[in-house]
């Protein structure tokens, strides 16, 4: 038995009084509450109202305009798809081309019994939902290919596709981009330690803080385990390199709280600019600022050729006036 949400509703369409009486009792079969119109104009209105009705039963005989520019004008004027069954006088060959174009989901007869409707109208409302489920999963494995699956940010393989997109726009713009990588201190000590459920939950709570920080148009991917990278359109070397500051004080000095434990994590970063070079150029840059980073020790901010290398203030973050008992590496 198909079960459908009592409060469902379904558009009838019909300037005949016999119609709209013998069609209510199946409706209310369904589970639905039926709302009536009487002309093609308030079929329109209906169906492309901020809240559409569940399904659309229209009578070809609807006063106002032709079926045919009734449906045009719905699917023209809404991306909401929602099935749509016409009743008619005779099966024409005009009606079985919307039906096999999708214009239109089910033709009933006029003529047919009530109970034939029914069975006809549970069909058509089945695999609506069935088209419904499809579409959602088939966005849901679009997005699985897109994204880590862990933090929700870009992976490394559409993050680099979109760095290498942004490259081709910046330079056909004469624009400025910048690329910032940053990669967390000493995370194989926290996964010892911690363990990976733990971990997780910590490489979440950093992209939720550093989304915080980025502009709309900014682009967050997880290339690596604990690497993240930032591509910057229109940021000059001297922005990226605040906006790195930002994060080592915004994003890491305030300690994160997982597993019953207040944990203060710090990391390196590495800033290249494009200056209209090919975003293979670009990446190695940065990848060669972040393991110049690295190699001067935890929280170093390195922009390829030029260095920057904040002393971290370790003491405030120890200090037992921030309240927690801080774990730190």
């Amino acid at each position: 038995m198909l079960l459908l949400h009592h409060q469902s509703t379904y558009l009838l369409a019909s300037p005949e009084p016999a119609l709209l009486a013998a069609m209510e009792p199946v409706l209310a079969a369904l589970g639905a509450r039926a709302e009536i119109v009487l002309s093609a104009e308030a079929a329109l209105a209906s169906m492309t109202a901020a809240k559409p009705p569940s399904l659309a039963i229209l009578d070809e005989n609807l006063p106002g305009m032709k079926v045919g520019q009734l449906l045009a004008a719905v699917h023209a004027a809404s991306e909401w798809r929602l099935p749509i069954v016409l009743i008619s006088d005779n099966v024409t060959r005009e009606w079985i081309d919307r039906l096999q174009e999708g214009a239109i989901d089910e033709i009933l007869a006029r003529q047919a019994q009530p109970e034939w409707w029914q069975l006809r109208l549970e069909n058509v409302l089945h695999a609506h939902s069935l088209r419904r489920e499809l579409d959602s999963l088939r966005e849901a494995a679009l997005a699985n290919a897109q994204t880590d699956r862990l933090t929700g940010v870009y992976n490394r393989e559409k993050i680099l596709s979109m760095l290498f997109r942004e490259t081709d726009r910046v330079q056909r713009m004469n624009g400025s981009l910048c690329v910032l990588l940053f990669d967390i201190d000493d995370f194989g000590h926290w996964n010892s330690r911690l363990g990976s459920d733990a971990c997780d939950e910590l490489l979440c709570k950093v992209v939720s803080r550093t989304t915080q920080l980025l502009r709309t148009y900014d682009l967050l991917g997880r290339p690596g385990m604990d690497e993240f990278l930032v591509a910057l359109p229109g940021c000059s070397a001297e922005n990226a390199v605040m906006l790195a500051e930002r994060l080592r004080m915004d994003v890491f000095a305030t300690p994160f709280h997982v597993a019953g434990e207040a944990i203060r994590l710090s990391a390196c970063f590495g800033i290249a600019t494009s200056n209209g070079r090919s975003p293979v150029v670009v990446l190695r840059d940065a990848e060669m600022a972040l393991e110049s980073a690295k190699e001067a020790g935890p929280e170093t901010i390195e922009c390829f050729g030029n260095s920057h290398r904040p002393t971290p203030a370790a003491v405030t973050f120890l200090s037992p006036t921030s309240g927690d008992e801080l774990l730190a590496w």
